[in-house]
């Protein structure tokens, strides 16, 4: 995150407020079921299993492969799109805003169980747009690890480190919470339905990335 100039930063902390967004949406939905945080869907999968709750295991456990599945969805297209850095953001990306759009159609006809999983497929594939070596170099559905960072680039520069290397981290984490307190009043109102909002933020983002600058010199892969 830190080693990102200040457009991609931004482009980093705006995927987190959709993923904050749409999660809000999902967990109303779902009466406490997430479709970005799997940390929190992990233990309320164990829980279930430990009151024999199995209806609710069940239910986890699927938004758990779903997620899995959308992961996998996002690596193809962004392994199949080739090494541009640019275009496989925009393709990354579009593929997020097509399962958006097919979730707000979804919900628009009353199909809430596909749009369901249209959200959570979108949520996975996310996790595609930074990308180093194959693997995500910046978490963007979940903040644990931002928090932590904090915490470290915090505890560095009482001992003469960066003074704000952590801000970077805390945009990460404000972003996801500013988001999903927008996706929790936007359910209020719109329902399900506000997912069109989603769709429209992702398409924005998918078009504004074509737009970011990129060095030519050597950087890290993104």
């Amino acid at each position: 995150m830190v080693g990102y100039g200040r457009k991609l930063q931004g482009l980093a902390i705006a995927l987190p407020a959709l993923a904050g967004f749409v999660d809000a949406l999902g967990f109303v939905t779902l009466g406490g079921v997430f479709v970005s945080f799997m940390s929190g869907n992990s233990t309320r999968m164990s829980v279930g299993i430990a009151d024999v709750n199995w209806s609710q295991a069940a239910l986890v456990a699927g938004i758990i492969g779903l997620f899995l599945l959308g992961v996998v969805l996002g690596g193809v297209v962004a392994e199949a799109t080739g090494p541009d850095r640019r275009t496989r953001k925009t393709s990354v990306l579009a593929a997020v805003s097509t399962l958006l759009f097919v979730g707000a159609v979804a919900a628009g006809l009353g199909w809430t169980p596909v749009a369901v999983v249209a959200m959570t497929l979108a949520m996975g594939a996310e996790n595609n747009v930074f990308r180093r070596d194959g693997e995500t170099s910046v978490a963007l559905t979940y903040m644990t690890g931002a928090l932590v960072k904090i915490g470290q680039r915090l505890a560095a520069a009482m001992f003469g480190g960066p003074r704000w290397t952590w801000l970077p981290y805390l945009g990460l984490w404000a972003g996801l919470v500013s988001g999903a307190t927008l996706g929790a009043l936007a359910h209020r109102v719109f329902g399900l339905h506000a997912l069109w909002i989603a769709t429209v933020g992702a398409a924005t983002l998918t078009v504004a990335v074509r737009f970011l600058p990129y060095s030519t010199g050597p950087t890290r892969p993104m």
